[in-house]
């Protein structure tokens, strides 16, 4: 056996069906595409998700949900998460570089604080947000309250 003798087994090799060659070659005519209707025609396309006429799958199934472009997302901070932080860090002031420099919140991050638990030390808070809760708090403790 050598290389120029090698030769594929019987039957392995067909060779691919020529349509639309004539009436001979057996795939003349309809050139295997049938009678009439759209798929006979040249340059038939389906619509992508077609069903054939049935209800597609995303026009079944319920609606759900809706995102809201124009949201502000806000990170909370309670009165008793300030205190813990100003007692840790020995701060006075507390305002958006002192907050992203200890890890509490990311630079792009929007802050609100909240009224829960109680707050102690006098604090200087510059911040996005404020609840009118916190706020009082705030100013009784002898702190005071500024709004980026």
């Amino acid at each position: 056996m050598e290389l120029h003798n090698l030769k594929p087994a019987a039957g392995s090799i067909k060779k691919g069906k020529r349509i639309a060659r004539g009436q001979g070659s057996g795939h003349g005519g309809t050139s295997t595409r049938g009678h009439k209707g759209a798929k006979s025609r040249s340059g038939y396309k389906s619509k992508r998700n077609f069903e054939g006429g049935q209800m597609p799958l995303q026009m079944r199934l319920p609606k759900r949900g809706f995102k809201n472009p124009n949201r502000v997302e806000f990170v909370p901070l309670n009165l008793s998460r300030l205190q813990a932080i100003s007692e840790k860090h020995n701060l006075t002031t507390i305002d958006m570089e002192t907050l992203v420099a200890s890890g509490i919140v990311r630079k792009n991050d929007r802050v609100k604080i909240l009224g829960r638990g109680e707050l102690k030390a006098s604090l200087s808070i510059n911040v996005h947000a404020i609840s009118d809760a916190a706020k009082t708090a705030i100013e009784g403790a002898g702190g005071s309250v500024n709004l980026v």
